[in-house]
């Protein structure tokens, strides 16, 4: 980082608070600087398409039971390259392989404030080492989600899930159909859903 330069923080949090607080703890820091603030899904996605900013800091719930801060950390995503923390007052492993799914690459306890100053200044300048600590996790998350297949089943799902068709598939494993639909069913049956594609999205919500 130049001399002077300072991380551009966008804030996302319906309390304004501790929006005020926050504020006030990050522009303490010398190489740091809050350059706006969200407080609704609306405001967050209009301001991710207008506005500079180096990482954001979401709250994963901005409504009760919501889970909006995951919405916006997917459109911010999709939008810019700034890198996304995730904040939560309830420690939450669903919801936490969400956040990395949307595209977050870390998730702090809001009692543990302290740390995020040191998180946002290891998002900004090692984003590959925490990219690569993320792709491990989903990694390992995915495995989880498979370890009940055979290794037939699993086979067929990862055609399924690289967009094979039943038939194309049969073709290429050089499966009869009742064996293949036999496998499939079974795979299905394992992974509680209901079809191949609920199947494959099933298993990419939960570690991919």
């Amino acid at each position: 980082m130049a001399t002077g330069e300072q991380i551009k923080v966008l804030l996302v949090e319906d309390d304004p608070d501790w929006i005020k607080a926050m504020t006030a703890f990050l522009n303490d820091e010398a190489d740091m600087l809050v350059v706006g603030a969200a407080m609704s899904y609306e405001e967050a996605v209009r301001l991710s398409g207008t506005m500079a900013f180096d990482v954001a800091l979401l709250d994963i719930q901005l409504t009760d039971g919501g889970m909006e801060g995951i919405q916006i950390a997917a459109e911010i995503h999709e939008r810019t390259s700034a890198k996304m923390i995730m904040l939560t007052s309830v420690e939450d492993e669903s919801a936490m392989t969400q956040a990395f799914t949307a595209g977050a690459i870390n998730y702090i306890e809001k009692t543990r404030f302290r740390e995020i100053p040191q998180a946002i200044r290891s998002a900004y300048h090692h984003p590959a080492a925490m990219e690569a600590l993320l792709k491990e996790f989903t990694r390992l998350k995915r495995e989880e989600q498979l370890k009940e297949l055979t290794s037939a089943e699993r086979e067929v799902f990862e055609l399924l899930e690289e967009g094979y068709t039943q038939p194309q598939i049969e073709r290429k494993l050089f499966k009869a159909e009742s064996t293949l639909k036999n496998q499939i069913n079974k795979m299905l049956k394992k992974l509680g859903a209901r079809s191949s594609k609920e199947a494959v999205e099933k298993v990419r919500r939960k570690g991919l």
